[in-house]
């Protein structure tokens, strides 16, 4: 390790990357932790799920096409970024080929400005900038063999073939290839196997955690009466009003003739993304589909109308069927 003339090995400056390394490492280990045990990350019906969020940002994002492909395996998509997460932190944390866990932390900043963050305005209150070039230490210093798994690999390998500890100016280019190889293998091997148990753990836990599924909305209506939308009193013939539905999505209930009152789910059919009522039918900001007041497709590329949610006035209340 490189020390400063007369100094101790811990006011070297390389120990200066261990605070970053800990913070940077341990953000991550800790934001993809958080994503596993979250009930609603993986609920496709869920406002703050993956899903969701994906076609939200799909809305301004400049890589908006490519978030709404993605969206449609948003169960794949959320477990990747969450174990990417993961194994940047690990890899930062430990020591463990820095450079290339560095190097994901960068990828991962810059598609979380591009998409979470790229309405934020002006663009430095946004995190996700500041943690991409906050990766670039790492990313061209690597941890300089400070507490770091990869030097102790190093130093096993170099021990078992009889070598001294550090290289030595006449140490021949392939005696240092063949250290080089070894480590890269070992650390493979650990890298390789801490990720198939932990992709196998994680995902059984998340799925395990993730809602049974919501029950979708039958066009047919129960026998009860369910949950308070408004006073049918309170809806002008003609208007319509927002709500949530009993599964949790985002909802319209229309009054379109004095008598009559429709109910439905405001996600599009296409992709998921969420309908605005634009009067007399409804709009979907993605991809431009379109539906009528009776929720069937008028144009665009969703070709399932919207599903009803049956309701009925009861005692004045408009309630959900």
């Amino acid at each position: 390790m490189t020390t400063m003339r007369g100094g101790s090995p811990l006011r070297s400056p390389l120990w200066a990357l261990l605070p970053l390394r800990a913070f940077l490492g341990g953000t991550l280990v800790y934001a993809g932790l958080s994503k596993l045990f979250d009930t609603h990350y993986l609920d496709e019906t869920a406002p703050l799920g993956v899903h969701s969020q994906m076609l939200q940002a799909a809305e301004t994002s400049p890589i908006g096409s490519l978030l709404s492909l993605t969206a449609d395996q948003s169960v794949v998509t959320g477990l990747t970024i969450a174990f990417g997460e993961i194994a940047v932190g690990l890899g930062t944390v430990l020591g463990l080929f820095t450079r290339l866990a560095a190097l994901g932390g960068v990828l991962l900043s810059v598609s979380f400005f591009l998409t979470v963050s790229w309405t934020t305005s002006p663009y430095y209150y946004g995190a996700d900038i500041v943690f991409a070039f906050a990766w670039t230490p790492l990313l061209i210093m690597g941890d300089a063999g400070v507490l770091s798994l990869t030097a102790w690999l190093r130093a096993k390998v170099r021990h078992k073939l009889g070598l001294p500890m550090r290289s030595t100016p006449d140490e021949s280019a392939a005696v240092q290839n063949d250290v080089k190889r070894r480590t890269v293998l070992r650390g493979g091997l650990i890298a390789t196997t801490t990720a198939a148990v932990g992709v196998a753990a994680g995902s059984a836990l998340a799925l395990s955690r993730r809602p049974a599924g919501s029950p979708r909305e039958s066009a047919s209506p129960g026998a009860g009466s369910g949950p308070m939308i408004a006073a049918a009193a309170d809806i002008a013939v003609g208007s319509s009003k927002s709500f949530t539905a009993p599964s949790g999505a985002p909802a319209y209930l229309l009054h379109p003739a004095p008598d009559t009152f429709l109910a439905f789910n405001a996600r599009c059919t296409h992709q998921g993304c969420p309908v605005s009522y634009v009067g007399p039918g409804f709009r979907c900001p993605c991809h431009g589909s379109t539906f009528d007041e009776n929720g069937q497709v008028t144009g665009g590329p969703a070709r399932a109308p919207l599903i009803e949610i049956p309701v009925k006035v009861i005692d004045g209340q408009v309630r959900v069927s």
